[in-house]
């Protein structure tokens, strides 16, 4: 379980894993994301659906790295009536025993993209690379403990939290095993691999968050990491996250990661130091194999235009001498056409 600050404690239960009744703030989201790699065939996906039920949409995202460097993506925002249940635009999440079993489907379509880049200009890329029916089919099993929740107060009640400035009042992680197959057009992969998934609630604008750099990974059923580096617009920056080892985690104490990039300031490789609460270090090095740059606009209150990007790259990482696969997510608030954490 994450650590809560004073006068704060940490909550999680199995009914959170179901949906909640939404906040009065016009931007409450709640959203499951889940990610996973076949570490034999070096192809993966990751998934997100967010439920935005005071703007009556949600938010759906498919991004599947196929062979060649290729990334099957679709991303909408379907209309919703309410928060009952985590399942639109084609996808759909079911919890089949909380914190233990899920399972993820999806229908619908995909942009298949030979070079995921040209997703910088998302209009461009749909009309110029073909849009083909995939069909995706994966059962979850958690194979580690719950990591985070739902910060509140020592007796229970709620935090008092701005909706200008939240990115999220609860989240969890939870590290997992996962198989099933992708179909894509003509194509068809069965996958079995690991992947790590989230939840989180409360309001949400993408914005609330300067830079930040999350490493999800797993080199087996027995180990395992998520690293984080989030970074506000004052320079205050959180390190964190955890070390899955033996069914266990061991809490990371601090971290830094090194980054190489390329000429558009994606990432192309990085560099990982790590250390826990119980004293263990750990090195990591991870190569992007895929990436593709995704992006979040938004028009402040007083008019101002925000920009957001997110790039998703599937990465193979090493660690104590084991190979393994995950994601390196970089998001970035773009300031003068540049990104803000560039160089970190």
């Amino acid at each position: 379980m994450a650590n809560a600050q004073p006068g704060t404690k940490v909550r999680l239960l199995p009914e959170d894993e179901y949906t909640h009744t939404p906040d009065a703030a016009s931007n409450y989201n709640e959203s499951m994301y889940f990610n996973m790699f076949d570490p034999e065939s070096k192809i993966g996906g990751w998934f997100r659906l967010g439920n935005r039920p005071n703007e009556g949409h949600a938010e759906m995202s498919v991004c599947l790295y196929l062979p060649g460097g290729r990334v099957a993506f679709m991303y909408g925002k379907p209309k919703i009536p309410d928060n009952k249940e985590m399942n639109a635009g084609g996808m759909k999440i079911e919890v089949i025993e909380p914190f233990k079993r899920l399972c993820l489907t999806y229908s619908g379509k995909v942009v298949v993209l030979a070079n995921p880049s040209e997703m910088a200009d998302p209009a461009k890329a749909f009309k110029e690379n073909p849009v083909v029916p995939c069909e995706v089919e994966l059962d979850y099993e958690g194979v580690s403990p719950m990591f985070g929740g739902e910060t509140v107060k020592e007796d229970g009640s709620p935090l008092d939290l701005d909706p200008e400035k939240s990115f999220a009042k609860a989240h969890y992680e939870q590290h997992m095993a996962a198989k099933g197959r992708f179909h894509i057009g003509e194509e068809g992969f069965d996958v079995n691999g690991f992947g790590l998934r989230d939840k989180s609630w409360g309001p949400r604008y993408w914005q609330a968050i300067h830079w930040y750099r999350w490493l999800p990974m797993n080199f087996g059923r027995d180990f395992g990491m998520m690293i984080s580096i989030v970074t506000n617009d004052e320079g205050k920056q959180r390190q964190g996250g955890m070390v899955l080892k033996d069914g266990k985690y061991d809490l990371i104490k601090s971290c830094t990661i090194d980054s190489e990039w390329d000429e558009n300031w994606y990432q192309t490789a990085l560099r990982a130091h790590v250390e826990t609460e119980s004293g263990v270090t750990y090195e990591v090095e991870g190569k992007v194999l895929s990436l593709i740059p995704l992006r979040n606009r938004r028009q402040s209150p007083d008019g101002e235009e925000l920009n957001t990007r997110i790039t998703e790259g599937m990465t193979e990482y090493r660690c104590n001498g084991m190979t393994g696969y995950g994601l390196s997510e970089y998001l970035d608030q773009i300031v003068d056409g540049r990104p803000v954490g560039a160089g970190n």
